[in-house]
């Protein structure tokens, strides 16, 4: 049921889902920071990626778990989880011996952010109206913009001054503050209905996606695509995905509900949201490469210029709902897609050396067009349905952006690579020599003070080349963007038959509807 809380205790809970938000948001950043001295105290150096990638695989595959948890049993018992999780892992981070034990504590880490990723964004949908959510939203995407900025500096100056340790025990604070004030302010009225826990549909949900992402994460990295250990895992994900289809559908309650893909307007919200995380990854992975390499800025610099998206994000997500209030969820979306169109071009069209200032405003643009496309998707999927379905729409949301993340990130790598391989390849004789055999070492190339300079001059351009092509494979994704924006109807609907009734009674009508509309 909907929680009924004051105007005080709301802004309460809502200081208390930014902190959540806070220990999810600052961790990539302030853990990056500090790899360096990380793998010189534990070892370990091949296996640093992991370090990452265990946190983002545990934490994708969990969200829709936790989504149709807190339907079942509500958000505070499932947000309060997911916290402590997350701070156990952060705990035993802190104390790793090796780098094993860091990955695995990291694992937990991510288990525990899958439940804060799915459970903030459904709450802040409970407790606030559709013309406020906006607003609400923006101050949650301003989290990530102090997270971007705050991030590294704190793990810098953890790493230099104190321990590396620190950068895990910092959550403990934070998550300590946002749990008294959860406890305390955040009353729901809920009776639990009986749940029918759908167990073999949340284990065969992990284990296609968890499948799915790892082979994305080890692909072009421990092996080639085309190597036969990716490619079985690829035909393994797509036997359990069938597996899971034929499960799901005869599940009373299933924890991805098939209405989630055969309404229009949730399909086509959660297909842009896949293809906005798709877009978002490759200037967070590359940009600030290029800004040292062919701009000339240090790691700071570089830094700050990449959170000028932050800027434009939460502005653009607290400015959205008068859009949308006034022309609808998908028109609002269709603009922030077309803006993210014109900033990838906009980048590519300017011309070489592209000005840091120019860069920068296309940052800003980048954010907007997220904050635009984001919010209104967001704040539109919640609306169509009730409470009982709100975790479930929530989470699918969500678990389709870090899919797409996961996804971008493995072509990004691969369009960035093979481009600055034909660069090497394509070096005049007279520098051919001094062109790194790896693309790997293409920055100790840029750093060897003893190198040829034109050789160095041709590796940055080789990188200008490279990033430029990622930005020309954002703007057709974000093509690809505004077609699935156009499954869903101009105007969403203001809810779904059956959506205040309990449990079972709420899943029939649903799918009632659906046959109805099919």
């Amino acid at each position: 049921m909907p929680t009924s809380e004051t105007a005080g205790r709301r802004d309460l809970v809502l200081l208390a889902l930014m902190c959540t938000m806070m220990l999810a948001a600052m961790d990539t950043t302030i853990v990056s920071t500090a790899i360096p001295q990380i793998v010189e105290d534990l070892g370990g150096f091949a296996l640093f990626a992991w370090v990452f990638s265990a946190y983002l695989l545990a934490q994708t595959v969990t969200i829709p778990i936790y989504g149709k948890l807190s339907d079942l049993f509500g958000r505070k018992p499932v947000l309060i989880t997911g916290t402590l999780i997350f701070l156990l892992g952060s705990t035993a981070s802190a104390l790793s011996w090796n780098m094993v034990s860091l990955i695995v504590f990291r694992l937990i880490q991510g288990l525990g952010a899958g439940g804060v990723m799915a459970t903030v964004a459904t709450l802040a949908g409970d407790l606030y109206s559709v013309r406020e959510r906006a607003a609400v939203q923006g101050w949650l995407s301003s989290v990530w913009g102090i997270a971007a900025l705050t991030g590294p500096l704190l793990g810098g100056a953890f790493a230099q001054y104190l321990s590396w340790h620190w950068i895990f025990l910092v959550n403990l604070p934070v998550g300590a503050l946002a749990l008294a004030l959860i406890w305390t302010n955040l009353h729901e009225e809920f009776e639990p209905d009986h749940p029918n826990i759908d167990y073999a549909g949340a284990a065969l949900v992990m284990a296609t996606a968890g499948t799915l992402m790892f082979a994305l994460l080890q692909g072009g990295q421990a092996w080639a695509w085309g190597a036969w250990q990716n490619l079985s895992l690829m035909a393994l994900a797509g036997g359990l995905l069938i597996v899971t289809v034929l499960v799901e559908r005869r599940a009373p309650a299933p924890i991805v509900p098939g209405w989630l893909w055969r309404r229009p307007v949730l399909a086509g919200s959660n297909l842009a949201m896949a293809g906005m995380g798709l877009i978002m990854i490759a200037p967070s992975s590359y940009l600030p490469t290029f800004l040292q390499s062919v701009s000339g800025l240090g790691a700071i610099g570089a830094g700050l210029v990449l959170a000028c998206m932050s800027i434009g994000w939460p502005a653009a997500s607290a400015l959205s709902g008068r859009l949308y209030l006034r022309l609808g969820f998908r028109d609002t979306a269709l603009i922030g897609a077309g803006l993210i169109l014109a900033a990838s071009l906009g980048f590519v069209l300017v011309p070489a050396p592209r000005p840091v200032w120019t860069v920068v405003l296309d940052q800003i643009a980048l954010g907007a067009g997220f904050g635009l496309l984001s919010t209104p998707l967001m704040v539109g999927t919640q609306s169509v349905v009730g409470w009982k379905q709100r975790g479930v729409v929530t989470s699918a949301n969500m678990f389709a952006r870090y899919l797409g993340q996961s996804l971008g990130a493995a072509l990004y790598g691969a369009i960035f690579n093979a481009t600055i391989a034909r660069q090497i390849a394509d070096a005049p004789a007279a520098i051919a020599g001094a062109m790194p055999a790896r693309v790997d070492a293409v920055i100790g190339v840029l750093r060897d003070p003893a190198a040829p300079a034109a050789a160095q001059d041709w590796l940055r351009g080789a990188i200008a080349a490279a990033t430029g092509h990622l930005f020309v494979g954002m703007a057709g994704f974000a093509v690809l963007v505004l077609a699935a924006l156009l499954i869903a109807p101009r105007r969403f609907p203001e809810h779904d038959p059956g959506a205040e009734l309990p449990g079972a009674a709420a899943e029939a009508a649903l799918a009632a509807a659906d046959r109805t509309a099919s």
